[in-house]
């Protein structure tokens, strides 16, 4: 199994232990640490993965297949292994804004950690922030993704939070609810992602990936 493919079963693995009752806080955070250890040396193994590297998406074991079915990764909030109303990102967050993502969580169905994740490395929490390609706001909207999202004012707090949630839940969607795949198209677009069969081989895509990846898992 490739790279990707192990991912792809270690994020499904803990999506399953997201369904096994109550469990202590020591054993918790103990299975917590391992996962993001694990996690973080499986990405940084497919950053040095050959670019001709296909992703296969059904990768989770034929036992657990038979126990509960293809279940996405991130179909559902509410069975993430980490909180999402806890703190991703170790900075302070504007009130506005934490109840701007608490409604961008609830409405696309995504964990406010993993949209304060993406916030933080997109803009620091910047909403006035504008990159060298043009990419805007505080979620880092190109002007003719926003448009098409339906954003009229990118540098409202409100519309690129709600505009850049939207985008992700699309392209967690699309790739049948895989994070990996779906930060690489946020990053580097879909096209990209589909023409590589997996993460595209740029340093900056591969950079964002872990490091919004860490930062959720942290």
């Amino acid at each position: 199994m490739n790279t990707l493919g192990q991912l792809k079963t270690i994020l499904d693995i803990q999506l399953i232990k997201g369904f096994s009752g109550a469990r202590s806080n020591s054993l918790l955070n103990e299975e917590s640490n391992s996962f993001a250890e694990l996690l973080q040396q499986t990405v940084m193994n497919s950053v040095n993965a050959p670019a001709s590297q296909t992703f296969n998406t059904n990768t989770l074991g034929a036992v657990y297949q038979m126990q509960i079915g293809s279940l996405p990764v991130f179909a559902n909030s509410s069975a993430f292994p980490i909180s999402s109303g806890s703190n991703a990102t170790n900075t302070t967050i504007p009130e506005n804004l934490e109840a701007i993502i608490q409604k961008a969580s609830e409405v696309y169905n995504l964990p406010a950690k993993l949209i304060k994740s993406i916030v933080k490395h997109e803009s620091n929490f910047n909403s006035a922030a504008v990159s060298h390609a043009g990419a805007s706001g505080l979620m880092q909207l190109m002007p003719q993704t926003a448009k098409g999202l339906g954003v009229n004012d990118i540098f409202d707090p409100l519309e690129n939070i709600m505009g850049g949630s939207k985008y992700l839940r699309n392209m967690l969607d699309k790739y049948d609810g895989n994070l990996v795949l779906a930060l690489a198209a946020y990053n580097a677009g879909p096209g990209n992602v589909d023409k590589y069969g997996g993460i595209p081989p740029f340093k900056e895509t591969q950079n964002y990936v872990r490091k919004v990846t860490e930062t959720f898992y942290s």
